[in-house]
């Protein structure tokens, strides 16, 4: 009933003006920062509902992330979401679209969009259902796979009750996982990758698109940790719920507490510590309507589907909700106050890999994170040098057939002399 008052409060909300469309760069790769140092991969967090001036204020619920992580790498305080409610943040942050009425409203059917749906200017698709047809959108997933990168989306309790991978509705279904059940916290509406035709119609989803207990296994090894990991903790670890049906407190108590028991493995892994980048942030700030922040930076554009991103709190965005960014190639303690948002993040990663830009993430004047942020060109790696035989001191009279005898063996090896053979006498 809920979701269905927020799709009829939504639909009223949609006045009968038309968006204005924003300049855009060309479509082409983007070019890789050359001050920037190199980043291989990229862990993205995104827990939910909170804006910056609780999560980050004095009295935080949150000292983990807000004291300890923060410390430990770059504050961004002027980070916004692009929307309310929840998907279209998600949708935003894979593949610069914009919001639509029913990814606003969290796509209680799993409503697909084909074939209606129409290309529009900037990138966009005006698309009547919620899930994107493979031939007009695109996610950084498909781009990364393209150009030899690898990809996972790790989503805890997707295994829980269903398949352990590509966790999703039927088409035209009602989606069984907007409310958490007990054992089972998986809320596909916090799983972007399950949106697009481009994904689930191909095997990449059930190889990449996993629960959150295969995270472990792969970070042991660079060679098994993904270019691009996009994790999702459950409808409690998040912060969604309060409280949990687990028995949790829930909100950003928990979430904190979450985070302090899991991000240690990332940051402990040998992909991380090789020019790796941790990204923590909110899908959105508190909203609804009893008041909210539906406020956007970046010149944001609302795009072809609806005239208000904030849907029940009208406002162009999804409100302050700043972020937490570490890496060996940010110095502990950055704090960088340019305006970010979920555009701005995809675009940093396509900048990072070199990949084409999507939808919004080209939008020109959008900045993305640089050199403000990455103030550590050399990554903390130390060169490693030769280990060389130390040069010999004139040896003193007495010790100098023993460090002749050391030199030698450090520079050449120690040879062994041939063993004198004996002569054997046969018996007469």
């Amino acid at each position: 009933m809920r979701r269905l008052a927020t799709i009829v409060g939504i639909c009223a909300a949609a006045a009968l003006l038309s968006p204005t469309s924003g300049s855009l760069l060309p479509a082409g790769a983007a070019p890789r920062d050359a001050a920037n140092p190199e980043i291989k991969h990229v862990f993205i967090v995104v827990l939910e509902n909170e804006g910056a001036n609780v999560t980050f204020g004095a009295n935080s619920p949150a000292p983990y992330l807000s004291q300890t992580l923060r410390s430990q790498g770059a504050f961004l305080p002027n980070y916004y979401g692009t929307g309310h409610l929840s998907l279209d943040n998600y949708i935003a942050m894979v593949s610069g679209q914009s919001p639509s009425l029913l990814t606003q409203a969290d796509c209680p059917i799993y409503l697909d969009s084909l074939p209606a749906t129409l290309p529009a200017p900037d990138g966009q698709v005006i698309a009547p259902g919620c899930v994107y047809p493979a031939g007009t959108v695109q996610t950084v997933a498909n781009l990364l796979e393209d150009h030899g990168y690898t990809w996972k989306g790790y989503m805890e309790d997707m295994a829980a009750n269903g398949p352990a991978s590509c966790r999703h509705p039927g088409l035209n279904q009602p989606d069984g996982t907007q409310s958490a059940k007990v054992g089972d916290q998986y809320a596909a509406r916090h799983n972007p990758f399950v949106y697009f035709h481009s994904i689930i119609d191909f095997p990449t989803c059930a190889q990449n698109d996993v629960d959150y207990s295969r995270l472990a296994g792969d970070l042991q090894s660079e060679s098994t940790t993904a270019n691009y990991s996009f994790i999702t903790p459950n409808l409690c670890h998040d912060g969604h719920d309060t409280p949990c049906v687990s028995g949790e407190p829930g909100g950003l108590k928990t979430a904190d507490q979450w985070l302090q028991g899991n991000i240690p493995q990332i940051l402990n892994s040998p992909g991380y510590k090789d020019h790796g980048l941790l990204i923590v942030t909110f899908d959105e700030a508190a909203g609804g309507t009893g008041g909210g922040d539906a406020s956007a930076c970046c010149n944001e554009q609302p795009g072809p589907n609806t005239v208000n991103p904030g849907a029940l709190t009208p406002g162009p965005g999804g409100g302050k909700v700043g972020a937490v960014l570490l890496s060996p190639c940010i110095s502990p303690g950055t704090a960088d106050d340019t305006p970010y948002n979920h555009y701005s993040m995809l675009k940093s990663v396509e900048n990072f890999f070199g990949l084409p830009y999507l939808g919004y993430s080209r939008q020109a004047g959008l900045s993305a994170f640089g050199s403000k942020i990455f103030t550590r060109g050399d990554c903390g790696v130390v060169p490693k040098t030769a280990k060389k035989c130390k040069k010999a001191k004139k040896p003193k009279k007495k010790a100098q057939k023993a460090k002749a005898k050391k030199r030698k063996a450090c520079k050449q090896g120690k040879k062994k002399k041939p063993r004198k053979q004996q002569a054997i006498v046969l018996p007469g």
